[in-house]
């Protein structure tokens, strides 16, 4: 799948770039992994060795930040022949995702945050740029230094914390005191690692939804933006919730990967909710859509007997960006925002989810008229995708 290194500068010609913003026919340099310049007929020096790309005026936008993953492999709440496999970065980079948070789930008694750091860094040796989270579905959290500060100071590549569940019955129910602590504990980690220490919050499809996260707004100094609920389409009640939450302040994220069975046990199709908070006036900027890759999909009865279970793909992203466009109407730069400005601010990477000078290569290569991905170049490695 690898076309080429990145070692060679690359001079990408005649694109129609996307920052997300709309910026128009557009030359793209890029030199040791970063955009070096942004400009018409660029010409660098003519004894620079130089890979080019003539990108005959099809789009050019930011590779997808994928706000959930669960890159060593999800599931397992039907035995152990329903776990997911690990991530394989092929499979990001063929869905246009450059960029991912990796979390544990459910599951952390098989898996753990060791593996979960080795599978990040597999990946990011493969051109993708993997992030992790501290913690699990379970309180007290699970940790990999001891305890959620030290894990955010020391391991460079922990952003956060997550997958923390409530209103499920797989998670430990936690207190208001508990998730409360663990809100405060990323947050100085963060700030100490110069890091968002964002807590993203697992929601299930229990009665109370978000209840304990508008108590902890409500209550305690911490700010909203603290927290990141996620799967906030998961019925009509939890999204009214979430559309009350970001207008309060807060972020959330919505999950494009869904099932037959959940659109009929009262998901909110992802797209349709997305839609309706931008006709509603949501600020774009706090809401993210994420694969949750390699996660189970399960159904449950109502004694919460697992009923059937499926696995969410990588391409969910992709192809609800197509279907954004070419079917709602959507313009591009707003389709682009929630898979890739608003996910890298809303886990604090300034340099992801954007075309810019200084911004990293992370970049997508689509095909004009069916928006297909034609090219992926990750940290300025070239990626063959058709």
């Amino acid at each position: 799948m690898l076309l080429e290194e990145r070692d060679t500068p690359l001079l990408i010609t005649d694109a129609e770039v996307f920052a997300p913003a709309p910026l128009g026919r557009q030359d793209v340099l890029i030199a040791a992994g970063r955009v070096l310049a942004i400009g018409r007929d660029l010409q660098p020096g003519s004894a620079l060795p130089l890979r080019r790309i003539d990108a005959r005026r099809r789009p050019l936008v930011p590779g997808f930040v994928d706000s959930l993953v669960h890159i060593g492999g999800g599931g397992g709440e039907g035995g152990f022949a329903t776990r997911a496999h690990p991530l394989r970065a092929e499979d990001a980079l063929r869905a246009g995702v450059t960029t991912l948070i990796g979390a544990l789930g459910t599951d952390e008694v098989t898996r753990s945050h060791a593996d979960l750091l080795a599978c990040a860094r597999a990946l990011n040796a493969e051109g993708l740029s993997a992030f992790v989270l501290s913690g699990s579905y379970r309180v007290p959290v699970a940790t990999l230094t001891g305890s959620v500060r030290s894990d955010l100071v020391l391991i460079p590549e922990m952003q956060g914390v997550g997958e923390i569940a409530i209103a499920d019955h797989r998670g430990s129910q936690p207190s208001f005191d508990e998730l409360a602590r663990i809100g405060a504990d990323a947050r100085v980690g963060g700030m100490l690692a110069g890091k968002r220490g964002t807590v993203l919050i697992h929601v299930g499809d229990g009665a109370d939804g978000i209840d304990l996260l508008e108590q902890l707004g409500a209550r305690t100094p911490l700010p909203r933006g603290q927290w990141h609920p996620t799967h906030m389409s998961r019925n009509a009640r939890l999204f009214e919730q979430g559309r009350r939450w970001l207008h309060a302040g807060g972020s959330i994220d919505i999950t494009a990967s869904t099932s037959a069975e959940l659109l009929e046990a009262g998901e909110v199709p992802p797209l349709r909710a997305l839609l309706a908070l931008l006709e509603d006036g949501a600020p774009i900027e706090r809401i993210t859509l994420s694969t949750d890759g390699q996660a189970s999909l399960p159904r449950f009865d109502a004694q919460g007997r697992l009923l059937s279970i499926e696995f969410a793909p990588m391409h969910s992203l992709l192809e609800g960006l197509r279907e954004l466009v070419l079917s709602h109407g959507l313009a591009l730069e707003h389709a682009l925002r929630p898979i890739t400005s608003s996910a890298a601010s809303v886990w604090g990477l300034p340099r992801k989810g954007r075309i810019e000078v200084g911004a990293d290569a992370d970049l997508l290569l689509l095909d004009a008229d069916s928006l297909a991905l034609d090219t992926t170049i990750a940290a300025g490695r070239v990626f063959a995708v058709r």
